[in-house]
């Protein structure tokens, strides 16, 4: 099985590395955080112009889908530009209604961009609020509509706004795909983990090199140099896993993928933050937005335990 990506794979990803560089996230995820989602909808509109969300909807609702391997690739550039938003439930709210009567309403306008919608994970769904709509699955494959949510909950990730969706709402399919959509959207969520980690790995490589200790720059020592060489092999190897689930498609890869990516990402960023020493727990420090997002991430859509559990099954 071949895991590495084809040469327009690798230039789509690239592309959208660039675009996102140019696009100033630190200040949306800011604001996204503060509860004004003006720059984060500006930013999901580049994004659906890009084709990022046509890659989760199947073509007979305007979508160019599913290519699970196309949007890992995506997913982990908007995890290494920590992209804030429902992302990752968007992408799993087309698998779930693919081939439901609300399909038609929905994944058109989820494929333009024109909706931001989101899927409750366990109690909570993430940014309700700012939502156009928030789905609920049932365990007998019905979803529906919530009318509405509760206050904000607490989040590690102040740009992870979690609510609990109101009981009841409107029924909107029925059979609808569950454990599919549950897989994209673990799947996803190891991509935006990857992309976080490297993300960290990139900016802690560029400080050791620049802060001295003793007249020499720290990234010189061999403490330091083990610190990030482990960091960089947890990533690289969670990497091909990455791309082989979203080849494969089966719950047990994208499982391992979860597991590996998490937990590289979560690793990376606590060696980020002790080699960034004092000044890596400032909120001023860009640092941040990525460090508060490696344990959440970890943790949706597959906790590491559950992930372990679905590998042994």
């Amino acid at each position: 099985m071949r895991f590495l990506l084809d040469a327009e794979q690798a230039e789509f990803g690239r592309t959208l590395d660039r675009m996102l560089g140019a696009a100033d996230t630190p200040a949306a995820i800011r604001a996204w955080a503060g509860g004004d989602a003006g720059p984060g909808r500006a930013l999901w509109g580049r994004l659906a112009e890009a084709g990022v969300f046509a890659l989760a909807v199947p073509e007979p609702y305007e979508g160019v889908g599913p290519l699970p391997v196309e949007l890992a690739v995506s997913y982990v550039e908007l995890g290494r530009h920590a992209v804030p938003g429902p992302v990752v439930e968007t992408a799993a709210v087309a698998a779930l209604l693919d081939g439901t009567e609300a399909a038609k309403e929905w994944l058109p306008r989820i494929a333009a961009g024109d909706v931001v919608v989101t899927l409750a994970s366990g109690p909570y769904a993430l940014d309700a609020d700012t939502a156009d709509a928030v789905f609920v699955t049932d365990g007998d494959g019905t979803v529906r509509l919530a009318a509405g949510h509760g206050p904000l909950r607490g989040s590690a990730d102040p740009a992870r706004r979690l609510f609990v969706p109101d009981g009841g709402g409107e029924v909107v399919a029925r059979g609808a795909k569950v454990r599919e959509a549950a897989d994209l959207a673990s799947l996803l969520t190891a991509a935006q983990s990857l992309g976080v980690g490297l993300e960290l790995l990139r900016r802690t490589v560029e400080y050791v090199r620049q802060r001295e200790q003793f007249g020499v720059p720290v990234g010189t020592f061999q403490a330091v140099k083990h610190r990030l060489a482990d960091a960089l092999v947890g990533l690289e190897f969670a990497r091909p896993l990455l791309f082989g689930a979203a080849l494969s498609m089966t719950s047990s890869d994208i499982a391992a993928a979860k597991l590996a990516a998490g937990e590289a990402a979560y690793a990376t960023a606590r060696a980020a933050l002790q080699l960034h020493g004092a000044v890596g727990y400032t909120e001023e420090l860009d640092l941040s937005l990525w460090l508060r997002k490696a344990r959440p991430l970890r943790d949706a859509w597959g906790t590491p335990s559950a992930c372990r559990d679905r590998v042994l099954g």
